[in-house]
């Protein structure tokens, strides 16, 4: 049975050779993977799980992966053992000479932000090119830090005041109660944490954000999580906020919903963090899945790359509702039918 599944999936990596988004090389990080933290994978398994990750829609659009294990820390054995091999393959092999495109989930997010900060000088001491990065697809982005984790952590060490809602719903998330013995990345999604790691990168690569306020957890997560939240990250996360805050949007002038509306979105966002698909009905893990959830807004229509090509959205608006009740909101085309990862990828090429 194991031999079959990696038998699978090399063959749906060896048809990902020619993907592209706009004629760039796409680089998958993906996010965190609450199993790990028991399971505790190395080596093959390791790379197995990424493939599992990113199997229903990008897998095979995609020419690389950087898969990392969970139980590990970002600045520790993630960037020694799993990131820097990567990057100084991608370098010697040319994958970005000519730029490239790195698609990330969740806490992906994070760790690509630490790649962006460190990638150059670190391939330069070893006298290797740097990565040409054009730009991010952040999809329900954890980079702004995850209150669960801050839960989970005071759960694990039993600090704080650990009620049986607080419990259920770190429970719901990972799976069971966590161990005080490993609690691996959950460290670096710590709000403060998170927030504080490689928080000002030099580089200006672009970070185009898609971000989802709909649960998998029917709504126990969310209530210790501030303003919208995906059921995992809150919105002054996934919109990459410039601070923690109760936000409604990742917009100041359109809801979740793509109502046309005044909303307490973000009035800043991280260096070079730009939203730009919202939807309602999307839960955090939805975001790179293949099916159609609920309709998608645009935060903003169309983003910009670091050499100036750009990612837009076609757009209209309609009115809803009756007489002095009625309201505008605003909606991409085609997005009852097709996913937001689908959308995303269809809009970039």
């Amino acid at each position: 049975m194991k031999k079959s599944l990696l038998l699978l999936l090399a063959g749906l990596l060896s048809g990902a050779t020619q993907a592209a988004v706009d004629g760039y090389p796409v680089v998958l990080i993906h996010g965190f993977q609450p199993d790990n933290l028991q399971s505790k994978p190395t080596g093959e398994k390791v790379s197995e799980n990424g493939a599992q990750y990113w199997a229903q829609y990008w897998l095979d659009r995609a020419d690389e992966r950087i898969d990392w294990p969970s139980q590990e820390r970002i600045a520790n054995k993630i960037t020694s053992q799993y990131v820097w091999p990567k990057l100084q393959q991608l370098s010697r092999a040319g994958t970005c000479d000519s730029g490239c495109v790195f698609v990330t989930h969740s806490t992906g997010d994070l760790v690509m932000r630490y790649i962006i900060d460190n990638q150059a000088l670190w391939l330069q001491n070893a006298g290797l090119k740097p990565l040409n990065i054009v730009t991010t697809f952040d999809f329900s982005g954890a980079g702004g830090g995850v209150e669960l984790a801050d839960l989970a952590a005071n759960v694990a060490s039993g600090s704080g005041l650990l009620d049986g809602t607080l419990k259920l719903a770190v429970s719901l998330w990972l799976g069971e109660l966590p161990s005080s013995s490993n609690i691996g990345v959950l460290n670096d999604l710590r709000v403060n944490t998170a927030r504080q790691l490689a928080a000002f990168p030099s580089s200006r690569v672009p970070r185009l954000r898609f971000a989802g306020a709909g649960s998998d957890f029917l709504g126990v997560t969310g209530a210790f999580l501030p303003g919208k939240d995906d059921g995992v990250v809150a919105s002054h996360s996934s919109c990459g906020a410039a601070s923690v805050g109760s936000y409604n949007s990742c917009s100041r002038s359109v809801a979740f919903d793509g109502k046309l509306t005044s909303t307490s979105g973000p009035s800043g966002f991280m260096p070079y963090h730009y939203p730009m698909l919202m939807s309602e009905g999307y839960s955090h893990g939805d975001t790179i899945l293949n099916s159609a959830k609920d309709e998608v807004t645009a935060a903003n229509s169309r983003g910009s790359y670091l050499n100036g090509d750009n990612l837009q959205f076609s757009t209209y608006d309609e009115k809803r509702g009756w007489w002095i009740f009625s309201s505008r909101y605003r909606v991409v085309n085609n997005s009852n039918k097709t996913s937001m990862s689908a959308l995303v990828y269809q809009a970039a090429n």
